[in-house]
């Protein structure tokens, strides 16, 4: 029911999938189901659990036949992941070795896998998938030990077939307006806290450092995907996994290949809004890094996928988000 989840859902059913959904609202919101069916016109069956809930997860598996399952439920908030460790220990890693029991206990063994950028060690040049792994904080740590634990998996049992997506930066939402990226108080990432500056509801953007040497204008640049591609390489990705048995583990990237300062992200939204994105420039944060952008080339070769939308389409479709969605899926704070 998340952010990334639920435009994926629409990709799988667009794709001819069947599709439940698992969650248990922690960071999202139930109305995503009413604008999910406004969009496909189909009525998504949605479970409450959490899972880390064996019982609840045991007898889910048990009614559904499923064939595949993507594994999207994980604390995502690097800031947090920092302050509250164990949090994230608990939830992501302990969260994911549960789903895997109760997936083995109904003999389901085909999952896709949302990790991240975040896992690999900082490096200015574009990163491949067999660049040096290195995690700067907690929740990048989670991602890592998942990925080690499926990758532990599959070699104790060639059945299984998992994907591995190592997303950069998700922005953007779906074009009708209907779903986006709401985020539960203040912005932990940039798109969202630059939108909410655009419609009101917070006075600055705040920039953390103006001296990186790898940026035109010193702020950090990142390798930012519309979440339309990365919903669309979900899609390829269980396509890729029932038609190549045997793989174990595989690992791929998904992003643009192409980098974009903070400021150039605020000039680019304040074209498509019309509004001005007021901002301060501050210090850097510990653990930021001057320059984050992926190689795509593996996901385009082996998945057949490519990132197909610009930042004028990010841009576009995040302000139409915003503006008729101002304070998310609720109708005020």
């Amino acid at each position: 029911m998340g952010y990334i989840g639920s435009h994926t859902v629409i990709k799988l059913l667009e794709a001819g999938f069947d599709v439940i959904i698992v969650d248990n609202l922690v960071n999202s919101d139930k109305e995503v189901l009413n604008r999910l069916r406004q969009i496909t016109g189909k009525d998504v069956p949605f479970v409450e659990a959490d899972i880390s809930d064996r019982e609840a997860m045991d007898a889910f598996f048990k009614k559904y036949p499923v064939d595949a399952v993507i594994h999207f439920a994980a604390l995502k908030a690097v800031g947090e992941s920092v302050e509250k460790p164990l949090l994230y220990y608990k939830n992501n890693v302990n969260g994911t070795i549960s789903l895997l029991e109760s997936m083995i206990a109904a003999n389901i063994k085909t999952l896709v896998f949302s990790s991240s950028a975040t896992v690999y060690l900082p490096n200015n040049e574009p990163l491949k998938e067999d660049a040096p792994l290195g995690c700067s904080n907690p929740y990048g740590q989670t991602k890592r030990m998942m990925e080690i634990i499926l990758e532990d998996v599959c070699k104790a049992d060639p059945a299984w077939r998992v994907e591995l997506l190592r997303y950069f930066n998700p922005v953007g939402a779906h074009p009708s307006g209907l779903i986006g990226e709401a985020p539960q108080g203040i912005p932990n990432n940039l798109m969202p806290y630059i939108q909410q500056v655009g419609v009101g509801r917070r006075p600055f953007l705040n920039v953390f450092g103006n001296d990186y040497s790898e940026s035109p204008d010193g702020t950090g640049i990142r390798d930012y995907i519309h979440v339309q591609d990365l919903a669309d390489a979900h899609v390829k990705a269980v396509e890729y996994l029932m038609v190549t048995p045997g793989q174990g583990a595989t690992v791929h990237n998904l992003g643009t290949g192409k980098g974009s300062s903070v400021l150039e992200m605020v000039h680019a939204f304040e074209k498509a809004s019309g509004k001005p994105i007021p901002y301060k420039v501050g210090a850097r944060r510990p653990g930021d890094l001057g320059k984050v952008i992926c190689n795509p080339e593996k996901a385009n070769r082996e998945l057949g996928w490519v990132a197909k939308h610009d930042m004028n389409d990010i841009m576009a479709d995040a302000w139409r988000w915003q503006s008729m969605n101002p304070f998310g899926f609720a109708s005020s704070e």
